[in-house]
């Protein structure tokens, strides 16, 4: 049997050898999928420590909001100088931390005080949004994963796994795929537009606040430093201008 007559003879099994590998790939695919990877050990333990964290911080901000309302009744005047930079400080660190709503402590703020206090406000919610966004940056994937598996969040962790080893058009390109027809311009051209308008989009913490949006804009890799200070710099500003310069008053508002 010469080598062409062999070919012939072989192809349906070469054909069945082909199709098996491809089962067999697909039950992998799946079995990978069904059996997302196992919580690592120490988790519960470093939760609580990320929990004890943010409640100790909301501590710290209630505290200064006791303080300042006590001030304000007693009429001995504007915040003191420490005061002022231990609740901006807090501020900043809590509206950088995902699904925190920290923007309504600083309209609190600007309510309890008066407009002399927005352009404070305005830098430390810049100085916070520009620090998740930097966080998000910088976190390596192995990092994030981790922190994820520990909040059993398998099938974010699966996801994480698909986008590491894509580049940043194939990451554009799978975030087109899986946008609506309607946001897809937003996606991709116009992407530093809708994170300004998702900024100040109320009810935002449902999505993760400005922090978790700013965090997760970092963590994509879409979106270069500069250009996104500057749109957390304009995005943020309406209230706090509004506020510093014709004296709006927060309390009619809502």
């Amino acid at each position: 049997m010469n080598d062409a007559e062999r070919k012939v003879h072989n192809g349906p099994r070469n054909v069945l050898a082909m199709y098996r590998k491809t089962q067999d790939r697909g039950v992998q695919m799946k079995s990978t999928k069904s059996h997302p990877p196992p919580t690592p050990p120490g988790a519960a333990l470093r939760t609580l420590i990320r929990v004890v964290a943010v409640l100790l911080l909301f501590l710290v901000l209630h505290q200064l909001l006791n303080w300042a309302n006590a001030e304000a009744a007693l009429g001995t005047g504007r915040l003191r100088a420490g005061m002022l930079v231990l609740f901006l400080l807090a501020y900043a660190i809590l509206i950088a931390v995902p699904f925190i709503p920290g923007v309504e402590v600083g309209l609190t703020l600007m309510a309890m005080e008066g407009p002399w206090i927005a352009p404070w406000i305005y830098c430390a919610t810049v100085v916070g949004l520009s620090l998740a966004f930097v966080l998000g940056e910088s976190v390596s994937y192995r990092r994030l994963h981790t922190i994820l598996a520990d909040l059993h969040m398998r099938r974010v962790c699966l996801l994480i796994e698909r986008v590491q080893p894509l580049n940043k058009a194939d990451r554009l390109a799978m975030l087109q795929d899986r946008a609506p027809k309607w946001a897809r311009p937003f996606v991709s051209r116009f992407r530093y537009v809708a994170m300004a308008l998702l900024i100040n989009l109320p009810g935002n913490s449902i999505l993760g606040g400005g922090g978790g949006l700013m965090f997760i804009a970092g963590f994509s890799r879409l979106f270069h430093t500069i250009p996104m200070i500057g749109v957390i710099l304009l995005a943020v500003s309406p209230v706090p201008l509004a506020v510093w310069l014709f004296e709006v008053d927060i309390r009619k508002l809502f």
